[in-house]
């Protein structure tokens, strides 16, 4: 009992100091970042095998210095993202729209007017998460997202509670099948993140991606196949710090037209083209390759 206490008021400690940093303008939650930069990367070391293994068999073409140089880069640019981050807990909407600007709002017009409802799928590139908590200012859609529960409690409704203050209905990621089911005939707009590992190889296709075989998230098929829905995916692209644009390119109007396996590839294409661009603005930390594909069976066996 006495260590649930602990935890419970240490849990609303750290959240009030996230959330007062959140109030800094950006320009000194900018400095912080590079603070942050030398203590994740140059002290802490964080992650820093994962990065540079993901990174040499991405790139096999480029030399150890070339590899060096993205991975410093991208550990400046994760210090950006955890900062702005923190400032999505108090950011309000002005400063939301000033800082994520949507290229091309007509897109998202045209599959409203049609009434075609939409998976907006993207990667861990650039600030995924202000692109998610915007999604509600973007269209007159209903917006939806989706998240994975915190095991801390207070944590995770001071999560739903900052995610959702713009609007986006957040559904755990356990109860998604059941709701889509329950508004299959809402006119939504939905976020997806689909460049994470799959739990288990059976939920996911395989792609050739950034140099390797790897296994990519099927829900974003799943769901569009099933339920008819558009795609599009949505590139952020970073034009100086903590200032991003956001544009929808489009990939099918109805999932259940094309064939399996392709909505996956064409949204997997799509990302490894805007990584190789600007390698540094992607997750490199994340453990992205767990899973190895079985080696095919011989006509024989």
């Amino acid at each position: 009992m006495i260590i649930r206490l602990v935890s419970f008021c240490a849990s609303y400690l750290l959240l009030g100091i996230i959330y007062l940093i959140s109030l800094l303008p950006m320009r000194a939650l900018h400095l912080i970042a590079d603070l942050t930069y030398l203590v994740v990367y140059r002290m802490l070391k964080y992650r820093v095998k994962v990065v540079r293994s993901n990174l040499k068999h991405s790139f096999p073409e480029k030399n150890e210095q070339e590899l060096a140089l993205i991975e410093t880069r991208f550990y400046h640019h994760l210090a950006d993202i955890m900062v702005e981050t923190i400032k999505s807990f108090s950011i309000s909407e002005k400063e939301l729209k000033k800082r994520m600007q949507l290229l091309n709002p007509e897109l998202l017009a045209s599959y409203f007017q049609r009434q075609i409802p939409l998976i907006a799928v993207t990667g861990h590139f650039n600030n995924w998460e202000w692109a998610a908590i915007s999604l509600p200012l973007q269209s007159t859609f209903k917006a939806q997202g989706v998240y994975l529960a915190l095991k801390n409690p207070v944590m995770n409704r001071f999560m739903i509670r900052s995610r959702s203050r713009f609007g986006i209905d957040l559904i755990e990621v356990r109860e998604l099948y059941h709701e889509f089911e329950q508004r299959k005939n809402l006119l939504t707009i939905n976020g997806f993140v689909a460049d994470q590992s799959p739990s288990r190889p059976d939920r996911g296709y395989w792609v050739k991606f950034l140099n390797q075989e790897t296994l990519v998230a099927h829900g974003t098929e799943k769901y569009a196949r099933q339920y008819q829905m558009g795609v599009v995916f949505g590139k952020i692209t970073k034009k100086k710090r903590g200032m991003y644009t956001l544009e929808y390119v489009p990939i099918t109007d109805n999932g259940a037209r094309e064939p399996e396996g392709e909505i996956t590839k064409k949204h997997s294409q799509l990302l490894e083209s805007f990584i190789k661009a600007s390698p540094e603005q992607w997750l490199w930390s994340h453990k992205r390759w767990k899973h190895k594909k079985p080696l095919e069976s011989s006509p024989s066996s």
